[in-house]
């Protein structure tokens, strides 16, 4: 007999009962019951009750062992009377009789529950983080990312793409979010960058011939944390030589999909896979405020702006703005008629909360409109109103009136808010699509100059010409993500391959020549020497796990995280570094005044 066992604790059936078996595992619970104690022994497959009798000469010592422990039990298998099956477990109709226990490893005093959820908080949850991934909800959500990845390499593989690892230790680049820089000892001064994505390598695969390129990537961006972003990640970064945007769209949605279907009953409930047709990115703002929509909600936002324009329309509060080039959004809320006045208040204090005015409405209940704007709106305007929106009896209307980018970001927020708090948002669905259309630069008010809007290696439509001819706020590029669910699960583009496209782009962004080379010469150089057109995307593998899982948090799908502010609690870092270690790195520290002095801990 094997020294610590002969089968897993979930594996254990009625048709195994007589036989001797070895089991090891973690006690999850303990239950006396008038002598006889039962033991619920655990590990990763399952859990498997075992019982010691209330003669045998274990019980004094078993009684003594903690939760948590780690345990080897030798023992007959044996069918539970018919009153004590629980069918709710896989093991549920058998139990072990102990015969022999051997205690490998005694736990200490618990700082939490493992085995049901006491509502201990994330910090202690991460501090004793080797603790919280025993429960069975972790222990699920990491198998459910482990397959997710296995699925996503044989489908990568299927296609003929290569799995390639690229570089860590990398030069900095102006990818949209700050780097982690790390100091060269060799070359005092100067320091490598952890990639935020291996942009600049798989483009470099694609000159060097291979065509078909894939990685389950770590990328690193020093990002302030929220739910949904984490400072570690790993997307599935795919390449591909000789393609367009449909030729990439055409290989990787099966592949998302395929995954989807495959995991879509993991939380116990079958949800339905829907692809929906491409939406350009322009369409997205003005109908969802959003480029990442939640196609689950139905609402849809119209612009109204010239119905508040009209002579007849004495509102001043959106007439002004309008006059100064400002836009009136506005969202149709079906068959809200019923609602009491606080359905409409709440919305109110909500956008007051959000930092505007108010949310003003119209509910059309009868022949007149009713609510706040009402009275400013005459029937005429009223009347153009019910056209645009294709409002009916009981429908209310709500509006957003700002600048064209403010008004539909937060009528973006307005849309989800009232979903909401209507309860009709679709549930058990998964609904993806592509966003396409990215526009290739953006003004930043701050710095008050144009800059790239998405990615800085994109093709521009209409290629140099485009560039040399036109408004640069007017340029689109081949530029695309895919959205679920209301989140950016990739993004993607085909990629400017011609280094005179390339360095017209980012003069335009501001960048001279000599930076251009400086920042991004190996891959300008290659360019000279003969590049296919190519473009890709990434898939974050943790969004994917997350929505299958259907868990509100990253750190729900991931083995080993940090919290909010980017500290690891169990590892204790970040860290500072001994006095030793920054001389050899040529670093002196020039602190704020509220930081404690650094000290060299290990001399």
């Amino acid at each position: 007999m094997h020294a610590y066992r002969t089968h897993m604790c979930g594996e254990l059936r009625k048709t195994q009962v007589g036989q001797e078996v070895k089991l090891s595992g973690w006690i999850s619970r303990v239950r006396d019951h008038g002598g006889v104690l039962f033991i619920d022994l655990r590990d990763r497959t399952g859990v498997t009750q075992c019982v010691v009798e209330q003669n045998s000469p274990l019980l004094a010592e078993i009684e003594q062992w903690r939760v948590e422990s780690v345990i080897t039990v030798v023992g007959k298998v044996a069918a539970r009377i018919p009153e004590t099956v629980n069918p709710k477990m896989p093991t549920g109709e058998i139990e072990i009789v102990i015969g022999q226990a051997t205690l490998q490893s005694a736990a200490d005093v618990i700082p939490f529950q493992v085995a049901e959820d006491d509502g201990a908080g994330e910090d202690i949850r991460l501090r004793y983080r080797y603790l919280d991934l025993r429960r069975e909800k972790m222990q699920r959500n990491i198998g459910l990312r482990n397959g997710v990845i296995r699925s996503i390499r044989a489908r990568m593989h299927e296609q003929d793409f290569q799995e390639f690892q690229t570089p860590i230790l990398t030069a900095s680049s102006p990818e949209g979010a700050r780097d982690y820089l790390v100091p060269s000892r060799l070359h005092p001064g100067k320091f490598y960058a952890l990639p935020q994505a291996p942009q600049q390598f798989k483009q470099l695969l694609m000159v060097s011939g291979f065509d078909r390129y894939f990685q389950i990537a770590p990328c690193f961006r020093d990002e302030d944390g929220r739910a949904d972003r984490l400072a570690e990640f790993y997307q599935l970064d795919v390449e591909m030589s000789f393609v367009t945007q449909e030729d990439v769209f055409a290989t990787m949605t099966p592949v998302v999909k395929g995954v989807f279907e495959e995991f879509a009953d993991f939380t116990g409930t079958k949800r339905k896979i829907e692809w929906l047709p491409n939406i350009d990115y322009k369409t997205a703002m003005r109908k969802y405020g959003s480029d990442k929509p939640d196609l689950r909600n139905p609402l849809e936002i119209v612009d109204v702006t010239e119905v508040f324009a009209r002579d007849d329309v004495e509102f001043k509060a959106f007439k002004g703005t309008i006059e100064k080039g400002g836009v009136v959004r506005a969202i149709r809320a079906p068959k809200v008629g019923g609602q009491p006045r606080s359905f409409f208040d709440k919305l109110n204090s909500w956008a007051q909360g959000e930092g505007a005015p108010g949310l003003g409405y119209i509910l059309f209940e009868g022949t007149e409109g009713k609510g706040p704007i009402a009275k400013f709106v005459p029937a005429a305007a009223q009347e153009q109103l019910k056209k645009i929106a294709a409002l009916e009896d009981g429908d209310a209307i709500f509006f957003v009136c700002n600048k064209e980018s403010e008004a539909a970001k937060f009528a973006g927020k307005a849309r989800d808010r009232i979903c909401d708090d209507m309860g009709i948002r679709e549930k058990d669905v998964y609904k993806f699509c592509w966003i396409v259309d990215f526009p290739m630069y953006e003004f930043d008010e701050k710095a008050q100059k144009v800059d790239f809007s998405h990615n800085p290696f994109s093709m521009p439509q209409g290629g140099l010409e485009a560039l040399n001819g036109k408004d640069p706020l007017t340029i689109d590029a081949y530029q695309y993500d895919c959205v679920c669910n209301g989140f950016e699960i990739a993004s993607g583009a085909i990629r400017n391959h011609k280094a005179e496209i390339m360095e017209r782009a980012f003069a335009i962004a501001g960048y001279e020549k000599s930076v251009l080379e400086a920042k991004f010469g190996g891959m300008l150089n290659a360019f000279r020497y003969g590049a296919p057109p190519h473009g890709g995307c990434a898939f974050g593998i943790d969004r994917l796990v997350m929505l299958l899982a259907d868990e509100p948090n990253l750190r729900e799908v991931y083995a080993f995280v940090m919290n909010g502010q980017y500290e690891d609690q169990m590892m204790q870092a970040p860290s500072p570094a001994a006095e030793h270690q920054l001389k050899d790195l040529h670093l002196k520290l020039d602190l704020p005044k509220d930081k404690l002095k650094i000290t060299d801990a290990a001399e």
